[in-house]
């Protein structure tokens, strides 16, 4: 199932609807322009090993699809050591759901709920929530029952997660199965009580899942940021360095999941991620409030990160409303950063109670600001925390 291609073909002969392409790899661009003509355009090049978005190229028009096949497989082949590719009908401006899944070595499979995974940009995922505004009862248990029908045609054990693609009219598309955990885990671990890396390790062992379908209860609601270190206002594009300071929120609705301190390095080589933010709430609303004050609680210096962009984001009356989609970023947005009032006096703030720590720490600097002359560290800091 790790193999998308694979996948394809398994989830066809179960009958799960999924969205029309190639039946295998594709060989060549001439063979992905014959595809293309029959299913319409747009497509979507995928690597058949692929994960995180790489790999992915859309195309929209016969005489882009030479350029963006040489650049998938290619992209394909550097990331996962296999060019394969094959194609398949690219469903515009869809919601991007997943349900987690947990499956043991006697045969028994069940699902979690679902996850929201709608904010990305380029396929990169950016934000998660669990559950999803988009589905309702009677959808969830619909969807859900497919993922575990999936996972059951190849008798998965283990924790894995089955992603659709669904459309405006609430028509759903497996997409592909990922045969691991995932980044965005804490959300469902939230919502549920359940530890999927315990039951992971329980499952390993050769135990049996000590919970039926039915047990599965969704209570509240969760959020999860991944703070990048990349620079939004160029595009988010990488920005690697050493985290000179960091602090983080320690309220009883957060949890922090990170590898990262004061001193850590972000290189280029690997992945950006420094934190994951995660946050709950009784419902959305209440889970949205708590992620403004969260992330108001992020301190990150040494390295420029996409906080600016959640900030943005929990503010934005369409995200607010629940009326998005995997085009969000791209389509609805004017600019991917916030540049309020709030935020140029905390910038403001910060910078001068890191001017205090580095400077008074050796009394190397004592200056009045109002006058223009020298004065006690004690006094400097009075007027500093009056400020």
């Amino acid at each position: 199932m790790g193999n998308k291609t694979i996948a394809r073909k398994i989830a066809l002969a179960a009958g799960i609807p999924m969205a029309m392409g190639s039946e295998g790899n594709i060989g060549n661009e001439e063979e992905a322009v014959s595809i293309a003509e029959k299913i319409g355009y747009p497509v979507i090049i995928k690597a058949a090993s692929g994960g995180g978005g790489r790999g992915m190229r859309i195309v929209r028009k016969s005489d882009e699809m030479e350029k963006m096949f040489i650049i998938a497989s290619k992209e394909a082949e550097k990331a996962f050591n296999d060019p394969s590719v094959f194609i398949e009908k690219y469903i515009e401006n869809p919601k991007h759901i997943e349900f987690q899944i947990l499956g043991d070595t006697k045969g028994s499979i069940i699902h979690l709920g679902e996850r929201e995974c709608s904010i990305q940009r380029k396929h990169q995922k950016l934000l998660e929530e669990a559950p999803s505004v988009a589905l309702n009862d009677n959808l969830r248990g619909i969807m859900g029952n497919i993922a575990v029908q999936i996972a059951s045609a190849v008798k998965y054990y283990s924790a894995g997660t089955v992603e659709f693609l669904l459309d405006s009219d609430k028509n759903f598309y497996f997409m592909e199965m990922n045969t691991r955990i995932q980044v965005e885990h804490p959300v469902t671990e939230i919502i549920t009580g359940i530890d999927l890396i315990e039951q992971q390790i329980l499952i390993a062992n050769g135990e049996a899942l000590k919970f039926r379908q039915e047990d599965i209860k969704l209570n509240g609601w969760a959020i999860e940021c991944r703070i990048n270190a990349e620079d939004v206002q160029s595009g988010f594009a990488p920005d690697p360095g050493k985290i000179e300071k960091l602090s983080l929120p320690t309220d009883n609705y957060v949890r922090i999941d990170t590898g990262v301190q004061a001193g850590s390095s972000i290189v280029p080589s690997y992945d950006s991620m420094i934190a994951k933010l995660i946050v709950t709430g009784k419902d959305r609303k209440d889970a949205l409030k708590n992620c403004k004050l969260a992330l108001d609680k992020v301190w990150i210096k040494g390295t420029k990160t996409t906080l600016p962009f959640f900030r943005m984001l929990v503010r934005n009356p369409k995200f607010i409303d629940g009326n998005f989609t995997t085009a969000f970023i791209e389509k609805d947005l004017e600019k991917y950063y916030s540049s309020s009032d709030y935020e140029e006096m905390l910038a403001a703030w910060l910078a001068t109670k890191l001017f205090i720590e580095e400077n008074l720490m050796d009394n190397s600097i004592n200056i009045d600001f109002k006058k223009g002359k020298e004065m006690s560290p004690w006094l400097l800091n009075k007027r500093i925390n009056q400020f």
